[in-house]
């Protein structure tokens, strides 16, 4: 069989990629964005207030248009996380008049085109075969950033004050298809919160998916049965390393009880709570917990790492987590590589 030519390659490619467009568009494949908001992890829709309707297609301006965005709902001030992952670009102005929520960001990336498997491996099918098939505004929010890279789960930002400028209103997050699409499919979750099978953790810190464990610096050491208080006692947990103000997640589902005290001096990181649930209890240290009681599932937000730089400057901060029995969490910490992603 004669080699093809790089012009026949392309044309084989195109055809085959426009194909798969006509069939799935790229704002209709049928994958699932990530949780939005802190506290909304089914990524809920506004449902009809005062000021009208969250859903897409909802009357606006008397009548006279429609909502092309949905509105996810989202307390004022709660952590804002990316969708999927892609590149950043803003600020986006939607009210243009400077208010106190007149601020969002886009972001243009990631979802695979999975139906179909083209064996050609070059640069150029690569290209062709997984383009940018997402692109959305989220607008109400205050990102960290305004352009780079972000992570399918990562720390976007902040819920601006929308009780401020709409009192009453549900405060929420809109979310806007580049392409006026309706993204309501793809925010709804392909299948609900599930209790684990096997004894993998979950990623516990935002930035540190493996659960990497402290090393040791001048203050001590982060290993399970490390010395302390100069060698008369060992340590019975695992610091699993988080900056400070970072979220922190379930490592499991569970029951919520609390606070839990490990200074007991009312420093600022003397907080914390415990988990126990699924075959594990735990106790989860120098964080500041959403709650300190009821439910909560695996890989749902727990909370915020607390400033342990405040207290111990120069220490590699950390999650003190430990197991209720004192045994060794280290090999389920371990295990939980990669679980939001």
């Amino acid at each position: 069989m004669p080699a093809l030519s790089l012009v026949t390659l392309v044309s084989l490619v195109s055809t085959v990629f426009i194909k798969q467009l006509d069939a799935h568009p790229p704002q209709q494949q049928h994958q699932h964005w990530a949780q939005i908001c802190s506290g909304n992890p089914t990524n809920r829709i506004r449902g009809c207030d005062r000021y009208g309707c969250g859903n897409f297609g909802a009357d606006r301006h008397g009548g006279k248009g429609k909502h092309a965005g949905v509105d996810v709902i989202c307390s004022d001030g709660a952590t804002v996380y990316a969708p999927f992952s892609g590149q950043l670009s803003g600020p986006i102005r939607f009210f243009h008049n400077g208010n106190a929520i007149d601020d969002g960001v886009q972001i243009r990336g990631s979802g695979k085109y999975s139906n179909f498997d083209f064996t050609i491996v070059s640069t150029l099918t690569t290209f062709l075969l997984h383009p940018n098939s997402y692109c959305v505004k989220l607008v109400c929010i205050h990102p960290i950033r305004y352009h780079g890279q972000i992570h399918r789960g990562e720390t976007l930002g902040r819920m601006l004050p929308m009780q401020k400028v709409y009192p009453g209103i549900i405060s929420h997050i809109h979310v806007e298809n580049c392409d006026h699409s309706d993204p309501t499919h793809l925010l709804t979750p392909a299948v609900p919160p599930l209790p684990q099978q096997d004894g993998r953790w979950a990623a516990v810190c935002s930035g540190n998916p493996t659960n990497e464990i402290r090393g040791c610096d001048k203050y001590g050491c982060g290993y399970y049965g490390a010395p302390r208080r100069n060698g008369k006692g060992k340590h019975h947990a695992v610091d699993v390393i988080c900056a400070d103000g970072a979220t922190v997640y379930a490592p499991f589902s569970g029951q919520l009880s609390g606070p839990i005290k490990f200074f007991h001096n009312g420093n600022a990181i003397d907080d914390g709570v415990q988990i126990r649930g699924s075959g594990f209890c735990v106790k989860l240290l120098c964080i500041h917990p959403i709650r300190y009681s009821g439910s909560i599932s695996k890989g749902q937000v727990l909370g915020r790492m607390l400033p342990m730089q405040r207290v111990f400057p120069g220490i590699t901060s950390h999650i003190h987590i430990e197991n209720c029995d004192h045994s060794d969490p280290t090999s389920n910490l371990e295990r939980g590589k990669g679980q939001r992603d």
